[in-house]
């Protein structure tokens, strides 16, 4: 199993590393060869980690792997987007920073630093449909709405804060952090 992680901005090496402590081979994605080449994606799944999502999705066209990457998510690659990268995904952001954009894939409206500010952060136990949870919660978003063919998992204080879509799931906190692997197993085991 050959997992990419966005790696131009936020947490990159914690996923990696949690990744890697599954037996997955990661592949640090930061142009466009890393992720598709002559003969296809070069990647069984992807991971877009947090970070600053308007920075991040700055980065995204710089770099030119914004298109690419949308392309192959949108065509069936397993992904799992936290937080930074949930608002990436989303068909709409609520508040997006001047000239922010999304790939529209995830069929959600996200609204961005739902839960605060940075000193508002904290590190908690979260009931998922998948079982309980280790993580932390940065400058979060919540999904305060969302479409057809998209199953909320977990809620925070009413206001959802996971679900997926096909084989996306995306989340609004930071397992990587806690090292909690229930999102990345769960990712892992959608590679066919």
């Amino acid at each position: 199993m050959r997992v990419g992680v966005v790696a131009l901005q936020g947490g990159v090496r914690e996923h990696l590393e949690l990744l890697e402590s599954l037996g997955a081979e990661t592949v640090p994605l930061r142009q466009p060869s890393d992720l598709v080449g002559a003969d296809g994606l070069r990647v069984d799944a992807v991971v877009l980690p947090g970070g600053e999502s308007s920075t991040i999705d700055r980065l995204l066209r710089l770099f030119e792997l914004g298109d690419p990457l949308a392309h192959a998510i949108a065509d069936g690659l397993p992904t799992l987007a936290t937080c930074a990268g949930l608002i990436q995904l989303a068909t709409t952001i609520e508040d997006p920073a001047p000239g922010q954009g999304s790939f529209g894939v995830l069929h959600v409206t996200v609204r961005r630093n739902a839960f605060g500010r940075q000193v508002d952060s904290a590190e908690l136990e979260l009931e998922t449909s998948w079982g309980p949870a280790r993580v932390a919660f940065i400058r979060a978003p919540a999904i305060v709405s969302y479409g057809p063919g998209v199953t909320p998992l977990a809620y925070l204080h009413d206001q959802i804060v996971g679900v997926q879509q096909g084989p996306i799931i995306g989340i609004a906190c930071h397992p990587e952090l806690t090292r909690e692997p229930l999102f990345h197993e769960r990712l892992l085991d959608s590679i066919a």
